[in-house]
């Protein structure tokens, strides 16, 4: 039996994650946490956020991964360092490959970055490309109100147009030309951010960088999967199962219908 990757997240923000890793690395199994029960991370302590991203990864060390990808940007700036000197695997954050994608994508080295609380604060995607390229112009705004529309899965409603409009009447009064989704559950917004912001701004989801990363890095430690059949992934809430489960459907489609393993783990939330 061939080692999975594991995938964390806040909640179902993750699964965009889990998409592209899916479409790169088809024969790869995913073993995935959402923490729905605790959702959002964005404007809790950096020092709680790490705890959580602990207590999950200590949860998913269980399954022996080959990997883990914290696919939750606040997440990754609270306890990226902590858990990749924690464990003896690879972790993957998002917020360098996005701030890569970025950095290939914009023509007038003026980027926007929109996220949590917690992220925005943290100024990890500021600094990401400015290890990049020194030269860029960054202009960040926390977005707060978006998360709580994605775990409800309202994506398209008349709320939704009005919260999206509201959060990012600041940042799209300004000059950049491409916009970091500093969120993994912001993708699932991206059609009304897009119709917000306009055409002439492109928008940067860190899904598909990670994917690469993740993709190169077991490359290079020649642990890709060789397996033939397609992998029976498994996927775990510490709340909602069903409201997960729904989620998960509308996002990956056939993949989750082949694979509907969902387990909703309360004890897990319960016992911290």
């Amino acid at each position: 039996m061939q080692q999975a990757i594991a995938v964390l997240d806040s909640g179902v923000g993750g699964l965009t994650v889990v998409k592209e890793i899916m479409r790169q690395l088809p024969r790869e199994k995913i073993i995935y946490f959402g923490d729905t029960a605790r959702t959002p991370y964005g404007p809790r302590s950096s020092e709680e956020v790490r705890k959580f991203t602990e207590q999950i990864v200590d949860f998913l060390y269980q399954f022996d991964p080959k990997a883990i990808v914290i696919a939750c940007n606040t997440a990754t700036a609270a306890a990226l360092d902590y858990i990749s000197a924690k464990v003896s695997i690879p972790v993957i954050g998002v917020i360098h490959p996005g701030a890569r994608a970025a950095i290939s994508a914009t023509k007038t080295g003026n980027i926007g970055v929109i996220g949590t609380i917690g992220t925005i604060s943290s100024g990890a995607y500021t600094s990401a490309l400015h290890q990049l390229s020194p030269y860029v112009h960054v202009v960040s705004e926390a977005c707060p109100a978006l998360v709580p529309l994605v775990e409800q899965g309202q994506f398209r409603s008349k709320e939704t147009t009005a919260v999206v409009k509201e959060s990012l009447r600041g940042i799209k009064n300004s000059s950049i030309d491409c916009l970091i989704l500093g969120c993994t559950h912001y993708p699932f917004l991206k059609d009304t951010i897009q119709e917000v912001m306009g055409k002439k701004v492109k928008l940067i989801s860190s899904a598909d960088e990670t994917a690469r990363e993740v993709s190169t890095i077991l490359y290079d430690k020649g642990q890709l999967a060789s397996r033939n059949e397609s992998p029976v992934h498994q996927f775990f809430c510490s709340g909602d199962a069903d409201m997960f489960q729904k989620i998960a459907k509308s996002w990956l489609g056939e993949q989750i219908r082949r694979t509907p393993v969902v387990w909703q783990v309360s004890k897990f939330v319960e016992s911290f």
